[in-house]
């Protein structure tokens, strides 16, 4: 870990400093060497990864070992920003002892905290996880891992008694020892109030300007998904569409025979490319020189080379 590295009792006690928390996803070490570079404060390797690089339609088909290999990666270029890695959907549901040894398998892969999703009924797991001296990120509104029982991606917590229930879930988790607590996809009501009601910072997705830092999907911001943006995202770039135009090119070059150009390829000395050239004719080697030229700089093969093949 960097000297420089920001820390989870560094995130806690943000909290009023006044300087909004910066937090996106990554999946692997292009993706945390880019969000380091850019300065944010946390990396979340989300599950999210089952979406937006896997393919699935929904987070619940991966697995702690599915997780731990993308944390791995993130990792590896020891990149300044927290890490925390999401702990993926029945990894902390069955007993507490599977929690813990859950937890344990993403922080011997490389993450610095992990993730869990729920409120109150998450409270025994938290706690386990933070007596095994590692640090937890709570999540609560829309929780991606409950989607069947909440009968999709909606926004949660827009009655009275819901948005009560959120906040009571919020106070329940930082008094469990949570040192931050994401809140997605809730009115924006709703994430100011429990961003006044606990003592630990909150991170808003989807949950409006009133939280004490904002997080995005690395995909999402960058415009390399493609699904319908949820209305919270920004897009800051289109690099899928860049990306694709960038291939469509490299194939017409490679058609139209534009690539690889001399400059792209490597060359043999002139003696060496007319002895090969010698050795390979059937017949007498005496136009060899004429057939295989290339020239003092290195050049490539001629065009009566080329056409000759």
């Amino acid at each position: 870990m960097p000297t420089n590295a920001t820390t989870a009792p560094a995130v806690r006690a943000s909290k009023g400093s006044g300087s909004p928390l910066v937090m996106v996803t990554a999946y692997d070490a292009p993706g945390a060497r880019i969000a380091d570079e850019a300065g944010v404060d946390i990396i979340l390797v989300g599950d999210s990864v089952a979406m937006v690089v896997l393919g699935y339609e929904d987070t619940l088909q991966v697995t702690v070992d599915d997780m731990a290999h993308h944390v791995a990666a993130v990792a590896r270029p020891k990149p300044r920003p927290l890490i925390v890695g999401d702990l993926p959907w029945m990894s902390y549901h069955v007993s507490v002892e599977d929690t813990v040894r859950n937890a344990a398998t993403l922080v011997r892969a490389g993450a610095q905290a992990v993730k869990l999703e729920g409120g109150r009924k998450r409270v025994d797991m938290v706690k386990a996880i933070i007596d095994a001296e590692m640090p937890v990120m709570g999540h609560i509104g829309l929780t991606p891992q409950s989607i069947h029982a909440l009968g999709g991606f909606k926004v949660q917590g827009k009655q009275a008694a819901a948005a009560a229930a959120l906040v009571d879930d919020a106070v329940a988790l930082a008094e469990a020892g949570c040192f931050a607590v994401v809140l997605e996809a809730v009115p924006d009501g709703v994430a100011r109030a429990v961003t006044e009601a606990i003592p630990v910072p909150t991170i808003g997705i989807g949950a409006g300007p009133w939280c004490d830092g904002q997080v995005l999907v690395f995909h999402d911001l960058l415009g390399l998904e493609e699904r319908k943006a949820p209305k919270f995202v920004r897009r800051y770039a289109s690099l899928g569409a860049d990306a694709s135009a960038a291939v469509e090119a490299f194939a017409a070059d490679v058609r139209a025979g534009r690539f690889p150009a001399d400059a792209e390829s490597y060359h043999l000395k002139d003696e060496v490319a007319a002895s090969l050239w010698s050795a390979a004719q059937p017949g007498p080697a005496a136009d060899a020189p004429q057939a295989i030229s290339v020239g003092s700089g290195g050049g490539g093969p001629t065009e009566g080379a080329r056409r000759s093949r």
